[in-house]
């Protein structure tokens, strides 16, 4: 019979599929992405687009690392469940607080983010008492405890806040690439940080499907505040189709081969480098949202810079996270995704076009990109890979 602590882990014949409080926790982020879309809409700035991107990350964050917990202990444990639970609370709360996230509301955001890593850790190091894997759970505890000082002495120095929350960040984010070295304890071993690649490729596909979501949503909000007339139906239909692109550009094909790619590979690099590919797409995805409202609601004036680079920078954020997907899950080469980078880069250099046209070829550049990498032309793969 299995101990108590041995219970907690999710054992070889567990369910790969989502448990309920898995897909409960990501309708947390359906609020967080809705805000920070708003949050970049009105401040489409270079500062407000790093300010955002921010927020976005230490939201993202959560996602990756209860996710993580999902995959190494059985969520159908009360202890785990518990954990779930707390995570969307915390989750609720950052996204309620993402507005005035770097303002009046930065003791909730940091206050929630903290909350959630340090709630799961003392769970987890709890629960596993006298078991070898609460190591594991005692370094990720630690590094927590630490960067938790430069998020909440943020809070108190608003003039250091974005630097002292960017130093725990990026501490946070390379934690798992480093094992969490801690004294006394050493760092993880690659055993330690096994995923089970169905299960994490499923979520994956998930959250991708939610924040497709919240650009539909978005769309089709703005597009039943207008009147209906011509120019703004074709602005609607463009940014449907950009979605749907998207969408297909994701899973084909290394989206759908996530997985057994996981499973195969040093998960101390693959399964935390996709994690931060997928900020990079679901910032590209954020950015078309932003760029997708401001098409809808004035399609037929000419766009300035700033609305520019949103409707063309969203579809070239996400692309830049797809091409480096391939490269680290095939060893692939899109060579129309690259192309398109520079189509679109050069698109948003010269055009002074109204809104809807604008959209129109970023729409163009994706359905090019989308037919060329179903045709499997101009594709490079490193001898010895795998479609």
């Amino acid at each position: 019979m299995a101990s108590r602590p041995e219970r907690l882990l999710r054992g070889d014949d567990a369910p790969l599929s989502a448990s309920f409080l898995e897909l409960f926790f990501d309708l947390a982020f359906v609020l967080a992405l809705s805000q920070l879309a708003e949050h970049l809409l009105n401040d489409l700035t270079w500062g407000g687009t790093l300010r955002t991107a921010l927020l976005l990350a230490g939201v993202w964050w959560i996602w990756v690392t209860t996710t993580w917990t999902a995959d190494w202990y059985d969520p159908e444990t009360p202890a785990i469940r518990g954990v779930l639970v707390a995570a969307t609370m915390g989750s609720l709360l950052a996204g309620v607080a993402i507005p005035q996230g770097l303002h009046g509301r930065a003791g909730l955001f940091a206050g929630a983010y903290v909350g959630v890593h340090l709630v799961r850790g003392v769970v987890t190091v709890a629960a596993l008492r006298g078991h070898p894997r609460q190591r594991r759970a005692l370094r990720i505890l630690c590094w927590y405890t630490v960067t938790a000082v430069p998020w909440l002495a943020g809070v108190f120095l608003p003039q250091w806040r974005v630097p002292l929350w960017v130093l725990a960040l990026a501490v946070d984010l390379s934690g798992p690439r480093l094992g969490w070295p801690t004294p006394m304890l050493g760092r993880a071993r690659q055993q330690e940080l096994r995923l089970a690649g169905a299960h994490f490729a499923e979520r994956y596909q998930q959250i991708m499907i939610i924040t497709l979501g919240e650009l539909v949503l978005v769309a089709g909000l703005s597009y039943a505040g207008t009147d209906l007339d011509p120019a703004e139906t074709a602005a609607f239909l463009l940014v449907f189709a950009t979605a749907v692109l998207i969408g297909l550009l994701y899973v084909t094909p290394a989206g759908r081969h996530l997985g057994s790619a996981i499973e195969h590979a040093d998960p101390s690099r693959l399964g935390v480098v996709t994690g931060y590919l997928h900020l990079v797409m679901v910032a590209g995805i954020v950015v078309t949202a932003v760029g997708a409202e401001l098409s809808i609601a004035h399609p037929t004036e000419a766009g300035d810079m700033r609305a520019i680079m949103a409707i063309l920078g969203g579809p070239t954020l996400f692309l830049v996270g797809r091409i480096l997907f391939s490269l680290a899950i095939h060893r692939r080469l899109s060579w129309p995704r690259v192309a398109a980078l520079f189509v679109l880069a050069g698109a948003a250099a010269a055009l002074r076009l109204p809104l809807v046209a604008v959209s129109a070829v970023a729409t163009f550049v994706v359905l090019v990109v989308a037919v060329l990498d179903h045709a499997a032309l101009f594709t490079y793969r490193r001898p010895g890979t795998a479609d």
